[in-house]
């Protein structure tokens, strides 16, 4: 409820009053002045657009200068041609620097590595410190949406930090950025897999002028599908063997629920099963190739418990023993 209290304040600062706003969300003056206060994601989007529109500010007073209302759909307008994921966001980032010389944003990569970070130019701590996170909040929000909507896949977060202060609604933040979080950090930035940046846009002009009529759900609810699962399936599975036998464990590396595992991975056309074979498959023929292991170590090196199931899985696998495929290799 914080957060609504900037929007209020927003109001204060044109001298207006949030009255019909607050009502439209359906949280009473009371309500919004209790503490520990929380507000569903259906409140968050009916309070800020009303709020971004009444007061014609996409802001909502966050920044030096009023951003006028379809301020961010320009933005999201001016990457839609763009052939990957890594030149809408670039140019989103560019373009976000024509509306506010506040903050800049950009895109950095670091290796497998990329980061959307926040960079202050002016001291937002004059607009109190709410409003100081808010604008650090929406902004990486709004953004990593629009990443989302713009390749049709979910990013995980490997991090989301931010240069102040756990709130006292800190255990709201998993909501928004699930994931490893950190506080009182140089900057605020979101980081994630670059492979992501890779990927081309699925949607076009007329998906966009449908998206805009709502544009504000895919700014505060996660997105489901991930486009990318698969191969970070993959990678857990041949990089952390010993903490991936479970369909839990594996959920824990990726930051996912097994529940949520499965069903993404059912919606990209894949199983846990089958991807757990292909990487023991990929694993034990290295292993019978390039190695001099007994099978029974190449059993045990594969998350097998006895040399006899490994015997009848990569049978399955291959249509030969590991004997027969180690002298047909040789």
């Amino acid at each position: 409820m914080a957060f609504a209290r900037v929007m209020v304040q927003a109001y204060a600062q044109q001298g207006k009053s949030p009255a019909e706003a607050l009502k439209l969300a359906q949280i009473t003056p009371s309500r919004l002045q209790q503490p520990d206060a929380r507000m569903t994601a259906l409140q968050m989007e009916l309070l800020s657009g009303a709020a971004m529109q009444e007061l014609d500010d996409e802001g909502l007073g966050m920044f030096g200068r009023k951003l006028p209302w379809g301020s961010y759909g320009m933005l999201a307008r001016a990457s839609i041609s763009s052939t990957s994921l890594r030149l809408a966001l670039k140019r989103w980032c560019r373009h976000h620097a024509l509306l506010t010389d506040d903050i800049r944003v950009t895109l950095v990569e670091t290796g497998p590595i990329a980061s959307i970070a926040i960079e202050e130019r002016v001291d937002l701590h004059t607009r109190g410190p709410s409003a100081r996170e808010f604008c650090m909040v929406y902004v990486l929000r709004n953004i990593h949406g629009l990443a989302c909507w713009y390749i049709d896949s979910r990013i995980p977060l490997l991090a989301a930090h931010f240069p102040y202060p756990a709130p006292a609604h800190a255990d709201a933040y998993r909501f928004m950025f699930p994931g490893p979080l950190s506080f009182d950090a140089p900057r605020a930035q979101i980081r994630f897999d670059a492979r992501y940046l890779d990927l081309p846009l699925r949607r076009d002009e007329k998906a966009l002028n449908q998206m805009l009529k709502r544009a504000l759900p895919i700014t505060v609810l996660q997105y489901r599908r991930d486009r990318l699962l698969v191969q970070q399936v993959r990678q857990a599975l041949a990089a952390s063997p010993e903490q991936t036998h479970s369909a839990e464990g594996l959920a824990r590396l990726l930051h996912l629920s097994a529940r949520t595992l499965h069903r993404q991975l059912k919606e990209e056309g894949a199983s846990l099963q089958e991807l757990k074979d292909q990487v023991r498959s990929e694993r034990a023929k290295d292993l019978l190739y390039r190695s001099s292991k007994a099978v029974k170590q190449v059993a045990a090196a594969t998350g097998f418990r006895n040399e006899k199931s490994f015997i009848r899985a990569f049978r399955h696998w291959t249509g030969v023993s590991p004997a027969e495929f180690r002298r047909d290799a040789g």
